[in-house]
C-alpha cells in the first residue's frame, strides 16, 4: 500500500515552530494496528487519520501517538484541516464536522486562522499527592485535577521557561501527563508546557488538549472568557482561546513542512 502522508507544524507562524503532526488523509480504510504502526514510523507526538464520510463536509477523525491511540488531540486536529484545505478535501469558509472519540468536533476557516470548537475539560482544584508545594525546584501554588492529568500552577511565566523535568519522576506520579501554568507576560494571558511521558510524548511542544482544561482552570481563576496563550517549549507556540457555553475556541495558524508517501 502506497499512502500520501505531510508533517504539518501547528499555532505556528514559521515552520519549525509549533507542534509537528502528522496527516494522512484516507482513501482506504485502514486498521486500528495499521494506523499504530505509521505513528509509530513517524514518532511525532501525534499522527492524523482522515476518512470521508456519507455526508458533505462530515468526516472520521483518530489521532495516535508512537505507542496508543488517544481521545483528543489539537494540534493534530488543527493540522488534519489545514491540510484538507490544502488538498481540496475542503474550502476556505467552509466548516469541517469531525466524528472523533471525544465527540463531535468542528473546525472552521478564518482566513489564515482556524477555530476549532472543543470541549471545556472541567478541573477540580486539589493538591497533586507528590508535587504539592514543589515541582522540580519551582515552588507550587496550587494544583487541579483533570481526568488522568493534573496542572500545576507555578509562581510565574520565567519560572514555566525554566523548568527542568525529570520525566521518570513525572511518569512515576501521573496517569498521563502534568500540564504546568502560570500568568503570562509579554502580551500573553498564561503560560504553559505539558509533560506526558505515560503517553510516549515526555514534553508536547505545543498542545490543544491541554489548553481545554487550561480554559476552565484560568476561568475559574480569574473570570476572563479569552486568553491569549504561550506554550514555552523549546520550539514555542501561540493560540487564542475563548469559553463558550462549555466548549472551547482555540484559534491558531498552520504550516506545511514536508510531503511524501509512505508504503508497507
Amino acid at each position: 500500500m502506497r499512502l500520501a502522508i505531510a508533517t504539518i507544524d501547528s499555532f505556528a507562524e514559521k515552520a519549525f515552530q509549533g507542534n509537528p503532526a502528522a496527516v494522512v488523509l484516507l482513501e482506504e480504510e485502514l486498521t486500528a494496528v495499521q494506523m499504530q504502526q505509521i505513528a509509530m514510523e513517524m514518532n511525532l507526538s501525534e499522527t492524523a487519520f482522515v476518512q470521508k464520510r456519507d455526508r458533505a463536509h462530515h468526516f472520521n477523525l483518530r489521532w495516535f501517538t508512537p505507542t496508543l491511540e488517544i481521545d483528543l488531540c489539537g494540534h493534530a486536529t488543527l493540522a488534519s484541516a489545514f491540510w484538507m484545505i490544502q488538498r481540496g478535501w475542503s474550502k476556505i469558509g467552509e466548516e469541517m464536522t469531525f466524528a472523533t472519540k471525544s465527540g463531535p468536533l468542528q473546525v472552521r476557516n478564518e482566513g489564515d486562522v482556524l477555530e476549532m470548537n472543543f470541549p471545556l475539560l472541567k478541573t477540580e482544584v486539589r493538591t497533586h499527592p507528590h508535587f504539592s508545594t514543589e515541582f522540580m525546584g519551582k515552588k507550587v501554588l496550587r494544583g487541579a485535577e483533570l481526568r488522568k492529568n493534573w496542572i500545576l500552577e507555578l509562581e510565574n511565566a520565567d519560572a514555566v521557561e525554566s523548568c527542568h523535568p525529570d520525566f521518570m519522576e513525572i511518569a512515576a506520579h501521573s496517569e498521563e501527563g502534568i500540564i504546568i501554568t502560570a500568568a503570562g507576560k509579554d502580551g500573553f494571558d498564561i503560560y504553559s508546557r505539558f509533560f506526558g511521558p505515560n503517553v510516549g510524548v515526555p514534553e508536547d511542544p505545543v498542545t490543544g488538549f491541554a489548553h481545554c482544561a487550561l480554559m476552565d482552570y484560568w476561568f475559574q481563576r480569574t473570570g476572563k472568557k479569552r486568553l491569549k496563550a504561550y506554550q514555552a517549549s523549546k520550539r514555542g507556540g501561540q493560540m487564542e482561546i475563548e469559553e463558550n457555553e462549555n466548549r472551547v475556541l482555540i484559534r491558531g495558524r498552520a504550516v506545511a513542512v514536508f510531503e511524501g508517501f509512505i508504503h508497507f
